[in-house]
């Protein structure tokens, strides 16, 4: 009976602690993603579009395959897509976990060994690219324009953000896709319950100098310093 009894006590703790837990990590969510960064960006030479486009649970940062700065086209290849369009001028990224990316293509094939992996951390990242045409503004998509300097430091962010082989080239990964105009590519870094697809972007828009959270893990967080 006393073995019970501590078990029981054990088990009530432990429950207890993980409901705290939640608590605090909701309270910090909340907070920190409404604390705005970089709110008095004043350059007045910026040309450059730029999109923010969600999902509803996950943050692409969209850029212009090529201008002046960077042509991404010559690493990210369009003949890579089902489509072979190479009429898109847009490029998706999203930064993410390759369980979730390549092994969940939705909700219901969500295994507990994947989710597992993708809070604690201890499973890779892919990075995955999606081409586009004309973006239509809405609520879960936003454009603005950076300076040139502004996009050059972005973009060594996200190119920082793929994983290199010996060559120092981007590596894809096999023929996985979710359409006819994605690409997968492997990563750095790895998915956590502090890290997630959209703190990665909203990093990249600090990297920029652009208006983001404190620190975010939801959409919501990047897209409230937008509305």
């Amino acid at each position: 009976m006393k073995t019970l009894k501590k078990s029981f006590k054990i088990l009530l703790k432990t429950l207890l602690g993980f409901i705290a837990f939640l608590l605090i990590y909701a309270i910090l969510i909340f907070f920190t993603s409404i604390i705005s960064v970089n709110e008095n960006n004043e350059n007045t030479d910026k040309n450059i579009p730029i999109y923010i486009l969600s999902n509803g649970v996950h943050t692409d940062i969209v850029l212009p395959l090529k201008n002046e700065i960077k042509d991404w086209s010559t690493a990210i290849l369009y003949t890579n897509t089902k489509a072979k369009d190479s009429t898109l001028q847009n490029l998706a990224f999203g930064w993410g976990d390759k369980g979730f990316y390549l092994d969940t293509p939705t909700w219901a094939d969500l295994k507990a060994s994947t989710a597992a992996k993708a809070v604690t951390g201890l499973s890779s990242s892919a990075m995955h690219v999606t081409f586009y045409g004309n973006l239509k503004e809405n609520e879960s998509c936003k454009k603005f324009f950076i300076s040139e300097s502004q996009y050059q430091k972005m973009i060594t962010y996200i190119e920082n953000s793929f994983s290199l082989d010996k060559a120092n080239k981007i590596q894809r990964i096999g023929t996985h896709s979710y359409g006819k105009h994605d690409i997968f590519y492997e990563a750095k870094g790895s998915y956590n319950l502090f890290y997630t697809c959209n703190t990665w972007a909203n990093q990249a828009l600090k990297a920029g100098n652009q208006k983001a959270a404190l620190w975010t893990v939801l959409d919501k967080g990047i897209f409230y310093h937008y509305d």
